[in-house]
């Protein structure tokens, strides 16, 4: 983990800092909130701020949005009362580390914040061969495609790729071509000069050079504009970039490694992507089975995010019941892995006595695991009777309506289904993320609330 201190480096941060430097991360120093931005524009990327709480940590969040970056900050400090704490969480800042520090809270805070921890667990046969795959082709140079169902774990198999790759003391870094618009995102990948367009105000280097060494994610690739994908193509073969409002070409050194949930061969055919692109991509290709086709994955990454949560918020491990790894088991999981680690978030914060039951699992509506969509059918009746009476609350709640009417309802309920998560929700639905998107503002325009991604969602749910 990148690591930039913000602050004088006193006594007590300069102990903080190598506390965290024990924990694997590595760090930079700046003393101002200006000069932190400065070297983020210049590349010079981290992923966690450790801010003294003395530093204006509001202008240094605002200054970085503005140039489109978003680092999590941590604000720190000597003798800082509760107002200080408070006051700095009010700023933006995700935690707050009283100093002089506690190893133990340093190596938390890192995790929880910087999100780093994320290991590749498996137990099922199909997901093993996937990663046996892996393993043979990681330390290779070779370009990859990631394929599978939002929230299979796409992005861990990249990071896992990467940490046994030739290039695993060089950055890794992620870019979700979902989540930015398209006219931002060509600077975002290349950068530009200062001038290149309004608002350019500095040169600001792009996620190729930023990577340079390493590795690029290029997530959700199948959502980047046509246009955009023929830069991507020089990029990628002449290994030289062209920053936006650039006169000469940059030479990069990197991997790449991309994902999608989409079927890219269809896409070829449809005309919204470049067969030669995907070729440049596709030189080998991983695709990640669903949860519902690994079940044996399911108890094992459910105990993980036992442990994992229980440790965030400070509450007891409880093991799962042996009923209710049946019940986790049978559920079909339509999320994925990133449901299952929601639910689970969940099953953690609701739990009580020595286990955690069935009772505690539930889905995003909150209604039991073993419940249906629309509600428990009477507990006596067999299938076929619960099968015709959630056929029937389906007709019943739908006459009357318009077909506008029954859209709207359709995309806002998958919508909260999916915790918010954008991408995941335009899967389920069969339409892209930039036709959900135009959905959702119209709804908006109307008055209507729009979910919002819940928290543990990843950047893939991008607020539209």
């Amino acid at each position: 983990m990148r690591l930039l201190v913000v602050g004088r480096l006193s006594g007590q941060l300069a102990t903080a800092v190598k506390m965290a430097m024990a924990h694997g991360a590595k760090v930079q120093h700046v003393e101002r909130g200006d000069q932190a931005t400065e070297q983020l524009r210049r590349g010079q990327g981290a992923d966690l701020l450790m801010v003294d709480y003395r530093v204006d940590i509001a202008a240094l969040i605002s200054a970085n949005e503005n140039e489109r970056i978003h680092v999590p900050v941590v604000a720190c400090g000597v003798d800082a009362d509760a107002v200080d704490a408070a006051n700095a969480i009010r700023a933006g800042a995700k935690e707050f580390i009283p100093l002089p520090p506690e190893a133990d809270l340093i190596a938390a805070v890192l995790s929880a914040v910087a999100d780093d921890e994320r290991p590749m667990i498996s137990a099922d046969p199909s997901m093993k061969h996937v990663i046996q795959l892996a393993d043979q082709v990681a330390r290779s140079e070779a370009s990859i495609l990631i394929t599978g169902e939002s929230g299979v774990g796409k992005e861990v198999m990249a990071r896992y790729l990467h940490s046994g790759s030739k290039r695993a003391e060089r950055p890794f870094i992620s870019v979700n071509c979902a989540a930015i618009p398209d006219n931002l995102l060509e600077s975002e990948l290349f950068g530009h000069e200062k001038g290149a367009f309004t608002g350019a105000l500095a040169r600001r280097i792009g996620k190729f050079e930023e990577a340079d060494g390493g590795t690029l994610l290029l997530d959700e690739i199948s959502e980047m504009d046509v246009r955009l994908q023929a830069k991507l193509l020089r990029a990628i073969q002449e290994r030289v970039i062209d920053r936006v409002g650039g006169t000469k070409p940059v030479p990069v050194n990197i991997r790449i490694i991309a994902t999608s949930n989409r079927d890219l061969a269809k896409s070829v055919a449809e005309g919204s992507f470049r067969e030669d692109l995907l070729y440049r991509l596709n030189v080998v290709n991983l695709r990640l089975p669903a949860l519902r086709e690994r079940p044996g994955d399911i108890a094992v990454l459910a105990d993980h995010f036992v442990k994992k949560y229980a440790a965030a918020n400070g509450v007891p491990v409880r093991p799962i019941s042996l009923d209710a790894k049946r019940a986790l088991t049978s559920h079909r999981w339509n999320g994925n892995v990133r449901e299952l680690e929601n639910a689970m978030h969940r099953a953690v914060l609701l739990a009580v006595g020595p286990k955690i039951d069935v009772e505690a699992i539930r889905l995003p509506d909150g209604q039991p695991l073993t419940a249906g969509a629309y509600g428990a059918s009477p507990a006596d009746a067999g299938p076929a009777a619960r099968a015709a009476h959630a056929a029937d609350v389906v007709t019943r709640s739908h006459v009357g309506q318009t077909v506008a009417q029954m859209e709207k309802t359709l995309i806002l309920d998958t919508l909260s289904h999916c915790l918010g998560n954008r991408t995941h929700a335009a899967n389920i639905l069969g339409i892209s993320i930039r036709t959900l998107r135009n959905k959702l503002n119209e709804y908006a325009d109307e008055g209507t609330s729009i979910p919002a991604p819940q928290s543990g969602v990843a950047a893939s749910g991008y607020a539209a």
